[in-house]
C-alpha cells in the first residue's frame, strides 16, 4: 500500500483500485497542471498541482465513506471517482475551460470518453468496475457522487484549505475534519448532521472570503484574462484543434503560444509577468444591465468598439466582464431539530454575504500601461458607466491598500 506524504494531510495511504490508478498516464498528467492556474503570478508559492489536489480529494472521500459506513463495491467507485474527478482538466485548469466549452461542448468533467478508452478504463475493468458508473459520479450523479461533486463535497473541502495553505492567505481554512464526520444521508441528500449550521456557516465563509483575496484577485483576473485571448488566437490561427488543446499539459500550452507569431507577444508578456494593467475596475451599481449580461462574443465586440475609440488594436484591449455574483453552498442542507433545511433558510450570514458578493463584483477593462487613461476614458463612453467608477488614482491606491493587508503582489 503506497504512503504518500502530503503537505496538507500529512500522510494518505492509497489502496486498492485506487493505487493502481495512480501511476496512469491521465492521473500523472495532473502533476503538470497547475491548481490555480496564473494565479500563482499573484502569489509565488502557489505552486501546487491538481496532482496533489486529487490525492487529497481520495483522501477526504476515504475518510467520508469510512465515517458514513459505505464499503465494498460501491466504496471502491467513490475512491476511484475521487482520485479521477480532475483528468478532465485542460491546462491552467479552469483558466481556459469556458473557452474550450464553446468550441467541445465539454466540461472538465465530461470524462466518459477518458475512462471508458484508455488506460484508465482497463484499470477500473480489472477491479471489475464501470466506467461509465465512475464517471457518472465525478458528474455528481446519486447518491454517492454527492460526495465526489455536490454543495458538501471533498473536492470544495480540499481546494480551499490547500489554496489557502499554498498561497499562505488565511481564510480557507475550515474545520475538514468536523465536516468530514458530521455528514450524513436524509431521504437520500447529503446533508450535516444535527448542530452544525456554524459548520456549514464556515464551508460558505471560507468561499467567500477565498474568492475576491485569491480567485478573482485582481492580477489574477487579469493574467487569466489575457491567457484565454492567447489561446482563443491560438485556436483562430493555427491548425491546433479545442479538443487537442482540451488534453495538453500548462508546458504544452505554453509552448504553442511562444511558437505561434500571434501569441509570442502574450508568451513573453507571462514569462516576463509584464501583465496589463487595469483601466477600468467598476463596481456593479456603475455598470448598464446590458452589459454585466454581455455574452463572449459581445465581449469581443465591446473590445473592439473600445480600442477603435482609443486608437488601438483590439488585441490591445481585453473587456473582463465578471459572472453574476453566485453562491452554490447557500443551497448546502443542515438537519435542524429534526428538520432537513437549506443553509440560507437557516443561517443570517448567507444575505449579508450575497451583499458583500455584488459590492465585490468589477468590471474591468485592460490595457498596456502606457494606455489606460485613454482606453479608459474610451470604455466609459462605450460601455455607458458612470464616468467615476474607476479613476485610475483610485485603482492605484486599491493596490497599494492590498499590498499592505495581504502581503502580496
Amino acid at each position: 500500500m503506497p504512503t504518500i506524504k502530503d503537505s496538507v494531510h500529512d500522510h494518505i495511504e492509497v489502496d486498492g483500485v485506487a493505487a493502481d490508478l495512480l501511476d496512469t498516464p491521465a492521473v500523472q498528467r495532473l502533476r503538470r497542471i497547475s491548481q490555480l492556474g496564473t494565479v500563482r503570478l499573484v502569489y509565488p508559492s502557489a505552486n501546487h498541482t491538481r496532482f496533489e489536489h486529487s490525492l487529497g480529494v481520495y483522501h477526504l472521500a476515504d475518510r467520508a465513506l469510512d465515517s458514513l459506513g459505505v464499503a465494498g463495491t460501491e466504496a471502491e467507485r467513490v475512491r476511484a471517482a475521487a482520485l479521477l474527478h480532475d483528468v478532465g482538466h485542460a491546462p491552467f485548469s479552469h483558466n481556459v475551460e469556458a473557452l474550450l466549452h464553446r468550441r467541445t461542448g465539454l466540461y472538465h468533467d465530461d470524462v466518459g470518453e477518458l475512462l471508458t478508452d484508455a488506460t484508465v478504463g482497463e484499470v477500473l475493468r480489472d477491479h471489475d468496475l464501470e466506467p461509465d458508473r465512475v464517471a457518472g459520479l465525478i458528474a455528481g450523479e446519486g447518491r454517492y457522487g454527492q460526495l465526489v461533486s455536490g454543495e458538501l463535497d471533498v473536492d470544495r473541502m480540499d481546494y480551499l484549505v490547500r489554496d489557502a495553505h499554498h498561497t499562505g492567505v488565511p481564510y480557507g481554512t475550515i474545520d475538514h475534519e468536523r465536516l468530514i464526520r458530521e455528514l450524513t444521508f436524509a431521504d437520500g441528500e447529503l446533508v450535516l448532521a444535527e448542530g452544525n449550521v456554524q459548520t456549514a456557516e464556515s464551508l460558505l465563509l471560507a468561499r467567500a472570503l477565498m474568492n475576491p483575496t485569491v480567485y478573482t484577485q485582481h492580477t489574477a483576473r487579469i493574467s487569466k484574462a489575457m491567457l484565454r485571448r492567447a489561446t482563443e488566437r491560438l485556436l483562430d490561427e493555427t491548425d491546433h484543434t479545442a479538443h487537442e488543446v482540451r488534453r495538453w499539459d500548462d508546458y504544452d500550452l505554453l509552448a504553442a503560444l511562444r511558437a505561434t507569431e500571434a501569441t509570442s507577444e502574450f508568451a513573453r508578456r507571462y514569462d516576463e509577468r509584464d501583465l496589463y494593467k487595469r483601466a477600468v475596475w467598476a463596481e456593479y451599481d456603475d455598470v448598464p444591465a446590458r452589459v454585466r449580461e454581455f455574452d463572449h462574443d459581445q465581449e469581443r465586440a465591446a473590445e473592439r468598439a473600445v480600442a477603435d475609440r482609443a486608437g488601438l488594436d483590439a488585441s490591445e484591449v481585453i473587456v473582463d466582464v465578471e459572472a453574476e455574483p453566485t453562491m452554490r453552498e447557500s443551497s448546502s442542507e443542515v438537519v435542524v431539530n429534526d428538520e432537513v433545511r437549506r443553509l440560507e433558510d437557516e443561517s443570517p450570514l448567507v444575505s449579508a454575504l450575497r451583499v458583500a458578493q455584488r459590492r465585490r463584483w468589477r468590471l474591468g477593462v485592460y490595457t498596456h500601461a502606457d494606455a489606460t487613461d485613454r482606453v479608459g476614458a474610451a470604455a466609459v463612453e462605450e460601455l455607458g458607466l458612470e464616468a467615476d467608477s474607476a479613476p485610475v488614482s483610485e485603482i492605484r491606491e486599491s493596490v497599494h491598500q492590498t499590498l499592505d493587508e495581504f502581503g502580496a503582489e
